[in-house]
C-alpha cells in the first residue's frame, strides 16, 4: 500500500468551498503513479522493459465531498494482477479515517514505444504485493453508449495544459472538460471513465450527451473513433 498526505487548498477549491472532483482525481492518480515506488522490483522491470501502465477504466464512488482545509489521507493497493493488467482501489480518508471516495481502477500495460499493449513477465509479477480488495460497489468497466437520442456539443480543443508525460490528455482533464457539460447544479455522487484512445495535442475532441436515468453518458470522441466515455450519475 501507498499513501500521499493532503490538505485541500484554495487552489482545489470550487465556488462553494469545496473539493473539485477534478482536484480529487489527480490526488487519486498522483498517489496512484507514485505506488510504484513502494515496488522496487516492478518499477527496475518497467524501466528496464521501457513499459507503462495507462489507466482503461476508473470507477469513483463519492461518499462526503470534504470542506477548504480539511487533511485527507490517500491510499493506494494493488489488488489484482494479470500479464497485461493490473488493479487496483484508491481510496481517499478524512481526518477520522473516514472514506470520502472510493475508487478501482484498471490499469494497461504498454511498450512506451510502440504504444501497443505488453505482457508482464510471471516472475514480476510473483513478486507483487497484494493486498485484499476494498468494499465498495463494484460496476462493470465497459460503459454502454445509448444507441440514440444523444446531443452533439460544440468541439474542445486539446491544449497544451491538458497534456502530460505520456505526451496525451491527461486522464483527470477528460473529465474536467466532460463537467463542463453538465446542467448547472447536478451532484455527482457516482463516475464511471472508460478510456479508450488517448488524445493528443491539437486534437479536438466532440462531446456528445445523452441523457439517463439517473444521470448522464458523455463521449468524446477524435474523428471516428470515442476516445473516452463518462458516466455521472447523482
Amino acid at each position: 500500500m501507498y499513501s500521499l498526505n493532503y490538505q485541500v487548498t484554495t487552489s482545489t477549491c470550487d465556488s462553494e468551498g469545496k473539493l473539485k472532483l477534478y482536484s480529487a482525481l489527480q490526488m487519486m492518480q498522483d498517489c496512484s503513479e507514485m505506488w510504484i515506488d513502494s515496488e522496487p522490483g516492478v518499477k527496475q522491470y518497467f524501466t528496464e522493459q521501457n513499459m507503462a501502465q495507462l489507466l482503461a477504466t476508473r470507477q469513483v464512488e463519492v461518499i462526503r465531498v470534504p470542506d477548504y482545509k480539511e487533511k485527507l489521507t490517500v491510499t493506494t493497493s494493488v489488488y489484482g494482477m494479470k500479464p497485461m493488467f493490473g488493479f487496483r482501489n484508491t481510496f481517499i480518508y478524512d481526518s477520522e479515517g473516514k472514506p470520502c471516495y472510493r475508487t478501482w481502477s484498471m490499469g494497461a500495460f504498454v511498450d512506451k514505444t510502440a504504444g501497443k499493449l505488453k505482457r508482464v513477465d510471471d516472475a514480476t509479477i510473483a513478486s507483487m504485493t497484494l493486498e485484499p480488495q476494498l468494499e465498495m460497489n463494484y460496476k462493470d468497466r465497459r460503459i454502454i453508449l445509448p444507441k440514440e437520442d444523444g446531443t452533439v456539443l460544440d468541439p474542445i480543443k486539446v491544449l497544451r495544459a491538458d497534456i502530460d508525460y505520456n505526451k496525451h490528455v491527461n486522464n483527470a482533464n477528460y473529465v474536467r472538460m466532460a463537467m463542463e457539460l453538465l446542467p448547472e447544479g447536478f451532484m455527482v455522487h457516482g463516475l464511471r471513465v472508460e478510456y479508450r484512445v488517448a488524445a493528443k495535442l491539437g486534437d479536438v475532441l466532440i462531446p456528445t450527451i445523452y441523457e439517463i436515468e439517473g444521470g448522464y453518458i458523455i463521449s468524446l470522441s477524435v474523428g471516428n473513433d470515442v476516445s473516452t466515455i463518462i458516466e455521472f450519475t447523482e
